[in-house]
């Protein structure tokens, strides 16, 4: 969905998604999953919906979205490239390639280039550590990272 909907439109859309997970044990997790599905990200106009609905408090809410990484506060750019930052690969110059792509996108941490194109998330692994570093755009894995690599990875996008 776009980003454009009225917060009426978003809390209704809301409601539905948490009437249907309620019944489930722990459903903070798959309701804040299926509203980030629903809209592409968790709007803020959803959070009071989800903490009335599971009877908790909005910064109980705010506080379980905001510590997973994976629930994004605004919508994501055309393309979501995520780094791993996970050990194995910052062992392997995770820090540097991070810092190439940041300034090549010119963008830091959970940013979105200005023209909506590329949004830039670190993940905490993707299950390459025996070929890091590592990445992933729109779902495509790539591994063993280097100046090329970026290159070839980021195509016609992020330049």
């Amino acid at each position: 969905m776009t980003a454009h909907l009225s917060a009426a439109t978003i809390r209704s859309l809301t409601q539905e998604i948490v009437t249907a997970h309620s019944a489930l044990e722990g459903p903070l997790l798959p309701i804040l999953h299926a509203v980030q599905e629903a809209f592409g990200y968790v709007p803020q106009d959803a959070l009071p919906v989800i903490a009335d609905g599971l009877n908790l408090s909005r910064a109980e809410v705010h506080g379980v979205m905001s510590f997973y990484h994976d629930f994004r506060p605004e919508p994501a750019g055309r393309h979501v490239l995520k780094v791993c930052r996970a050990e194995a690969c910052q062992s392997m110059g995770t820090d540097a390639l991070a810092e190439k792509l940041k300034q090549r996108l010119g963008i830091d941490w959970h940013g979105t280039t200005k023209d909506g194109d590329v949004t830039l998330e670190p993940v905490y692994c993707l299950g390459l550590c025996a070929q890091s570093p590592a990445a992933m755009l729109d779902g495509e894995l790539f591994a063993r990272l280097d100046d090329e690599g970026i290159d070839e990875m980021l195509g016609g996008i992020g330049k």
